[in-house]
């Protein structure tokens, strides 16, 4: 039998071992709902009025929200001049393909970059990205939010009471990946995501970090107009 196989058992012996992880499966589970409504009660920061850019020109962060009142932004990361932004970003993103059902829930979700509206909107064609672009470009927006020009990206969510906006929390780096869907799939595989960091039995196979990602011109080529 290959080693990059799990051990073979009868029914009776995998079925004790399933039960075995799923207290520690719902363990996990209890203290996310317990980590939740501690984000819930978290204290908020009152924004400026800051006048971003829309694909129609200049936007009020406030409308933004566009009469809801949660939203939330992802702050994609920007290279003045590239034809190819961030492949994290633009492969983070580009997993959101319907978002309409948010405002069931009084919420939005967003990009704001700090690159040009322009660039933005082109961008967001080129590789078929289907969310809603703005750019903060000319403000302090994004360096307000812990996602200044070469500082990487971040995930922002705000509130909205009238036409006042509150920051009420902000990850990044790992932090974003509860929010999409991609690495919770990889991690029910037995193989994993395939990268050399995971914990994974010997034999398992494991590349370099990040070589598995999709580049962002692989997804324009997959999802949108590479022509572009």
């Amino acid at each position: 039998m290959s080693d990059r196989l799990p051990p073979l058992t009868d029914h009776d012996t995998w079925t004790a071992a399933l039960a075995e992880l799923r207290v520690r499966e719902k363990a996990a589970t209890r203290e996310l709902d317990a980590i939740a409504a501690q984000r819930r009660r978290l204290p908020m920061v009152e924004m400026p009025d800051y006048i971003l850019t829309g694909p129609d020109g200049p936007i009020r962060l406030v409308d933004i929200f566009d009469g809801l009142s949660q939203l939330i932004v992802y702050n994609h990361m920007w290279t003045e001049g590239e034809k190819y932004q961030c492949p994290g970003c633009t492969g983070y993103t580009t997993q959101f393909s319907r978002l309409d059902y948010l405002a069931d829930y009084d919420a939005r979700f967003v990009i704001i970059t700090h690159g040009p509206i322009d660039e933005a909107m082109a961008y967001k064609k080129r590789v078929g990205n289907r969310m809603d672009w703005y750019s903060s470009a000319g403000t302090s927006f994004s360096a307000d939010v812990d996602a200044a020009p070469g500082e990487g990206f971040a995930i922002n969510v705000f509130l909205r009471d009238g036409d006042t906006v509150y920051r009420t929390w902000h990850t990044t780096g790992r932090g974003t990946e509860q929010l999409g869907f991609t690495f919770g799939l990889l991690d029910v595989l037995p193989w994993g995501r395939q990268e050399e960091w995971q914990d994974s039995p010997a034999g398992w196979p494991q590349s370099p970090t990040y070589s598995r990602w999709r580049g962002s011109d692989a997804i324009a080529a997959a999802y949108g107009d590479a022509t572009l």
